[in-house]
């Protein structure tokens, strides 16, 4: 029975799958010898992608956040809001949280305190309000409660509105009713707020900054608002129109109204790579030249804190929580007793505790003219380079030194002090004796923390009227310092290092020698600007005596974003630090990253920077895999398009792999996304475009976004090649299992017929899908739709697989097949047909195979067909599940989804999978409109790239379209 084993997907045993040109069928054609060079090039390209992905999840830097704790239990005070909010808003509630007798004596209401609303993300937690309510109250303990902060937290019922887009506005609308219920609280208090500072986490973030879109939403009701690891720029995954619209409302409204909302100070902090959820480069705060006071910063280049924190840790991590509540505690106004109402202010508190720490107390204003006054012991230092160690014990020490022997010299001074206290300690002396110094300037505020040591870098032409500076160690019990000092010329201390090109792989690498002779370097590091840039910088340091040295601190500054990282490191040692970037160098902007150096005097470090390929995978995941799904969808109407193109030239239908193998071709979509974006850049196409109503291509966006270099969508495109092809043969593996699993526990009743494929059960199933659809959720049609197509598919395959065992054993048993079976699922006319059924033995012994043949691979062919359109709808499937997630959770408060993201596109599906999952090829080849259906794929698969990176929600609609064809030539 080789004769009927060749052309099936299941070969029988001893038979060799010998397919003819292009009508092999099943996964036999994945695993011939000739397909093994394809299939280690995709699995290739496969692994690559887990190897870019585990990059992604693995290869950063270790947790350095020290959890916070409680010292008494956490309550959380649910607030008693309106019957109408309350039945408005039914799954959300507002908390006040509190410890102790703080929480005892707040269940008596009005409040006294200074309120603070924390708004939790993606199916994000209330209580997760803890640690910044926990250490505010510390706080507020250690000042006796002169001023303390009432921390409230809103329940959102955890919903996913990072996947489904709406109920957005609805958790917008809330906080806008939940911040008049908060400033009522403290109605009648004399020093009552106006208006309430919010921390946002994640997608709360975002919702925090939609207030301003909200027609009744009065600006002077938020005065600051911090966002913890909110996606600003764009969605993480753009699953539903109402996601990309919201953000794309705020985000204008962002700019629209720059001028109105001055007075707003905004903070963004990103996590840094540890945060594989958002990405920082999406946390970056849109800006525009009104907008002075918003920040945007990497928590690994936060004072005090110089750690890369993950999406949850951030609304936990000490170090960053403590940053936080000690910049409250510095906007409040003495004579309020609540936040500053001068933006001015807001916005120096905010750098001086996140962008640039000077290692001392905060000060609005301070003092130009300072008056150094006791008994002090003084030492006037006369070279270049100076180091002192000692022990302060009384009221501390002053160091001078006369600034006119180094102005011919040196450009810079440079100094360090390892007292990390929070007391002015450099001035600068105008018209001073040598010993005695009675006005100076304070330049403190141009000193910076770091970790162990604080420094000052000054540049002496700012500074001419100066003749002297003076450097004060103060006592700290006895505790042992060093204070290092030198003057230096910058061009003497600045070195150029060309990083390595993209396309070295890391085998080639560029190196320097720094012998140093002081106590900083700048290494700038040329030709690195680029997101797909990713290095790996090397600096082993040697010194040439043995004695105790201090460890070396170094930094990777990038100029234009606050995103720097710092290394802290013992000499002599070897440390290798990761250089990648958040955010693009702007196409304005010159500045060039810098390797600050912080080093040990006589030592020598070697630094190499080396491209590193897996960061670089790192990176294009990070950016790009959220498109990844446009280019596997791609390939598979590529695939589905080659399949059609058989039944035509051939009579029959490749496989699925087979069928990616031959059209799974870059060139055949690439060049024409290019063209398009190129076209773009003129104005007459534009136009001609925008008259059209076409949206802009998602390319270009990127593009002017600096996210998008020319090889980007080749690479992602061999990555969805190589994805859907292990997955295609994983999909007709669970297939075989799950036909295997059904004969060993039911009997198929035997082969289908397509005698009429529109019945009275057919049309109730799929009129009762549509209703479901219409009264609860699209989704839950579309996936009730697509399991109930996968059980017909696994039927189908087993009655092939029983067939062929029959056949194999009984190959004369045409009886096994049936008449009506033969008559339908032959290509034999019919009369025909009937005249070699009539009797066996009209039938040779040559032409019985060749009949049962041509039953069965119409079959195959029917299989083959129904395991491609299965693939397509899988990702119909997974784009839907957010909203049926949704859905599901929100059942006891909502029967049906509103607005539902999946309504129209389950409409569309349920009618059309009605009809094609009980109709077979052979009525596919037999219709006239497959020679125009044929040509939809290819342009969709383009469609599919130009339009969908950055709105995966229209992948749906693009899938449709081919369907709603494949459907009509089942009609006609």
């Amino acid at each position: 029975m080789c004769g009927v084993a060749e052309r099936t997907e299941l070969a029988a045993p001893g038979c060799s799958a010998m397919g003819k040109g292009e009508a092999g069928h099943g996964a036999a054609a994945a695993v011939v010898p000739g397909g093994t060079a394809l299939a280690a090039f995709y699995g290739a390209l496969a692994a690559l992608v887990v190897l870019g992905a585990r990059d992604v999840v693995f290869h950063y830097e270790e947790n350095r956040c020290s959890m916070t704790y409680m010292f008494e239990y956490p309550e959380y005070l649910k607030i008693q809001l309106p019957r109408k909010i309350s039945r408005r808003y039914p799954a959300y509630e507002l908390y006040l949280y509190g410890e102790g007798n703080y929480a005892e004596e707040n269940r008596k209401q009005p409040l006294s305190g200074i309120p603070i609303l924390f708004l939790p993300g993606n199916a994000g937690s209330y209580k997760q309000v803890r640690s910044l309510g926990s250490i505010a109250l510390r706080k507020a303990e250690d000042v006796d409660f002169k001023y303390h902060f009432d921390v409230f937290s809103v329940n959102f019922n955890e919903e996913l509105v990072a996947l489904y887009g709406g109920s957005l506005q609805r958790q917008t609308k809330f906080v806008h009713e939940c911040i008049k219920v908060i400033l009522k609280l403290y109605k009648g208090q004399v020093f009552a707020p106006r208006s309430v500072a919010i921390v946002g986490h994640s997608m709360g973030g975002l919702v925090a900054r939609a207030l301003l879109t909200l027609k009744h939403f009065k600006a002077e009701l938020l005065n600051v608002l911090i966002t913890q690891a909110t996606p600003h720029a764009a969605p993480v995954m753009p699953l539903d129109q109402y996601l990309t619209d919201f953000y794309a409302v705020v985000n204008d409204n962002w700019i629209w109204k720059a001028q109105e909302i001055k007075n707003l100070t905004t903070l963004s902090v990103a996590g840094g790579f540890r945060d594989y959820q958002v990405r920082s480069g999406l946390a970056f705060l849109p800006r525009s030249s009104h907008q002075s006071t918003a920040l945007s910063v990497v928590s690994s280049a936060v004072p005090r804190v110089w750690a890369s924190t993950d999406h949850l840790s951030i609304v936990w991590c000490k170090e960053l929580i403590l940053a936080t509540v000690r910049a409250f505690f510095d906007l409040i106004d003495e004579k309020t007793k609540q936040i500053s109402e001068d933006p001015q202010k807001r916005t120096l508190v905010l750098n001086h505790h996140f962008l640039r720490h000077p290692a001392k107390l905060f000060e609005e204003k301070p003092a130009s003219i300072i008056e150094l006054i006791g008994s002090l012991t003084w030492i006037q230092v006369k070279s270049s380079k100076w180091s002192y160690t000692g022990y302060n014990e009384s009221a501390g020490k002053y160091f001078t030194f006369a600034l006119s022997s180094y102005r011919k010299s040196s450009s810079h001074v440079y100094c360090q002090n390892s007292m990390l206290d929070t007391n002015s300690w450099i001035y600068g002396c105008i018209n001073s004796t040598t010993y005695k110094c009675l006005q100076g300037v304070d330049l403190t505020w141009k000193a910076e923390l770091l970790p162990t040591v604080k420094t000052v870098t000054l540049k002496l032409q700012d500074y001419p009227s100066l003749t002297h500076l003076v450097l004060h160690v103060p006592a700290v019990n006895g505790n042992k310092f060093t204070l290092d000092c030198e003057f230096f010329n910058e061009a003497s201390r600045t070195v150029q290092l060309p990083v390595t090109q993209l396309f070295s792989l890391g085998i080639s690498s560029s190196k320097i020698v720094l012998n140093s002779t002081g106590l900083f370097h700048s290494v700038q590091l040329q030709h690195f600007g680029q997101i797909y840039q990713a290095f790996k910088i090397s600096i082993e340091s040697r010194c040439q005596s043995l004695k105790e040295r201090k460890p070396s601190i170094y930094r990777l500054h990038i100029p234009w974003s606050h995103e720097d990282t710092l290394t802290l490191s013992q000499v002599p040692s070897s440390v290798e630090i990761s250089a990648k970037l958040h955010t693009a160098q702007p196409e304005n902007n010159t500045a060039v990253p810098l390797l600050n150096i912080y080093s040990s005097s006589d030592c020598q470090y070697e630094v190499t920077i080396k491209t590193s390929f897996l960061q670089v995978l790192g990176q294009v995941i990070r950016f790009y895999g959220g498109a990844l799904p446009v280019y596997i969808i791609s390939n598979i109407l590529l695939a589905y398009g080659r399949q059609q193109r058989s039944l035509i030239s051939t009579g029959q239908c490749l496989d699925f792999v087979s069928a990616l193998t031959k059209a799974a071709k870059p060139y055949k979509v690439e060049p024409f996304v290019n063209a398009l974006t190129f076209l773009y850049g003129f104005n007459w196409f534009k136009r001609m475009w925008d008259s059209l109503f076409l949206p802009e291509l998602d390319a270009v966006t990127l593009s002017n976004q600096n996210l998008w270099f020319p090889f980007v969508s080749l690479i992602l495109f061999l990555f969805g090649t190589g994805i859907a092809y292990w997955g295609g043969i994983l999909f007709n593996l669970s297939i075989s299992l799950l036909s295997s699993l059904q004969l060993a526990l039911t009997r198929p009743p035997g082969l289908p017929s397509d005698k009429s494929f529109i019945t009275r059960r057919r049309l109730c199933v799929a009129a009762s899908m549509i209703f479901l659809s219409w009264t609860t959720c699209g989704a839950l049609a579309i996936i009730i739709t697509y399991f109930h197509y996968i059980f017909k598919v696994i039927n189908l395959h087993s009655n092939v697989r029983t067939e062929l065992s029959a056949l194999n054993t009984s190959p004369n048993n045409l009886e096994l097949f049936g008449t009506n079976n033969l008559q339908q699922n032959s290509n034999y006319p019919k009369k025909e047909m009937g005249k070699r059924c009539e009797s066996m033995d009209v039938l040779s012994e040559a032409e019985k195979p060749s009949l049962i043949t041509t039953a069965t691979d119409n079959i195959a062919d029917s299989l083959n067909m129904h395991v491609t359109i299965i693939n397509l709808l899988t990702w119909i499937v997974l784009l839907s599940c957010p909203s049926l997630v949704y859905w599901v959770k929100n059942l006891r408060y909502h029967l049906r989804l509103d607005p539902d993201p999946c309504r129209s596109v389950a409409f569309i599906v349920v009618s059309i999978l009605g009809i094609i999952m009980n109709t077979s090829t052979s009525k596919i080849k037999s219709s006239k409109l497959l020679k125009i259906a044929v040509h939809f794929p290819l342009p969709l698969s383009v469609a599919v790239v130009a339009f969908a990176p950055m709105h995966l929600y229209r992948i749906s609609y693009l899938i449709v379209i081919p369907l709603f064809f494949h459907a009509l030539c089942c009609i006609v």
